[in-house]
């Protein structure tokens, strides 16, 4: 057993101790590789009312990255701790659900892995095909499994650990009145970024000015301390098969956020060349004290997403002019200026 499956178990038998909130802890899925099985478990917290908005918080869909994995159980566990005794926090659960699903692939992170057992990479492995050119192979390609960011063959079932996700979000998520995801990865750039839809197109996402009104009240709580670069994934690449531009598309016309924040992994190794010859080090700081601090610097962002999912009423763009004003906001940050 690797060790970010041990803090889960260990938090779960936290939570399932705890009378203070209601919690819901199932399996999604059991993958077995090799004659073992690895457990893909979902826990929830808070309230089940639909009429409530929704935050799920996603990690290790790429087993290489278990930065992302671990920044979540940090901020679990914070969570567990702070449920023995902050009273605000267990008030703001009536009103809002979090669900967290930490390990995506576990059988990636067991194996050191971007991909999963089957030698699919999942972020590339949903049925959407990309409206421009992608860069060769990191686009995601049907070349063969002996290739990173294979997709897997075409007109194939996705893989179990990618519909374990798709199910999730549809069946525990997007019911619900308002909805934000968060997938932590790593490994682009010397910035830590905040994506949102599309990577396989151009197209602007349709909840622009949702997405605009959230990076507004980000930029105006946070003055002096946010960095994270917000913006389309297709500003930096494009790609095939990214399961959130899926769920984007099949739930058009739900009011769903889904956002990756995406790890400037480049500046650990600006800071550190040697770790290059680490079979983590173009995608984890390495060293204990950077460890330390990319877990505590990711803290007020998530902190933030709950507050801001239980409180949309109060920035969520509920106006024809408002959404138009965003909207036009926007084009003038990523996009081409309205004609």
């Amino acid at each position: 057993m690797f060790r970010e499956r041990q803090i889960l178990d260990i938090l779960i038998g936290r939570l399932d101790a705890n009378p203070s909130v209601r919690s819901n802890i199932y399996r999604a899925e059991s993958i077995t590789w090799k004659g073992k099985s690895f457990p893909i478990d979902v826990i929830e917290l808070g309230s089940d009312n639909i009429d409530h908005p929704c935050i799920g918080f996603f990690s290790g869909v790429h087993g290489m990255e278990r930065i992302g994995t671990q920044v979540i159980l940090a901020f679990l566990q914070s969570l567990t701790e702070r449920l023995q005794w902050d009273d605000s926090l267990i008030n703001l659960l009536t009103q809002v659900k979090l669900l967290f699903m930490p390990i995506v692939n576990p059988v990636g992170i067991f194996m050191h892995s971007r991909c999963n057992g089957n030698n699919v990479d999942l972020m590339r492995n949903a049925p959407i095909n990309a409206e421009v050119n992608v860069p060769f192979l990191v686009g995601g390609h049907r070349l063969g499994k002996a290739l990173p960011w294979y997709r897997g063959k075409k007109n194939a079932d996705m893989e179990a650990e990618s519909q374990a996700l798709i199910n999730t979000v549809n069946q525990r998520i997007i019911p619900h009145k308002k909805a934000i995801t968060i997938d932590c990865h790593s490994g682009f750039g010397l910035n830590d970024r905040l994506w949102f839809p599309f990577a396989y197109s151009a197209r602007p996402f349709p909840l622009l000015a949702e997405v605009t009104a959230l990076k507004n009240t980000l930029d105006k709580s946070y003055p002096y301390h946010h960095f994270y670069h917000i913006e389309p994934q297709s500003n930096a690449y494009h790609t095939h098969g990214d399961l959130w531009d899926y769920l984007s598309v099949e739930n058009e016309g739900r009011d769903f956020i889904p956002l990756t924040l995406e790890m400037g992994s480049w500046l650990w190794l600006k800071k550190n060349p040697k770790q290059i010859f680490d079979i983590f080090g173009v995608y984890h700081p390495i060293q204990e004290h950077r460890i330390k601090r990319v877990l505590r610097q990711h803290m007020p962002l998530l902190d933030f997403l709950i507050r801001m999912t239980a409180s949309h009423k109060y920035w969520w763009p509920n106006t024809t002019r408002a959404r138009k004003t965003l909207e036009n906001e926007a084009f003038e940050l990523w996009f081409r200026k309205v004609s």
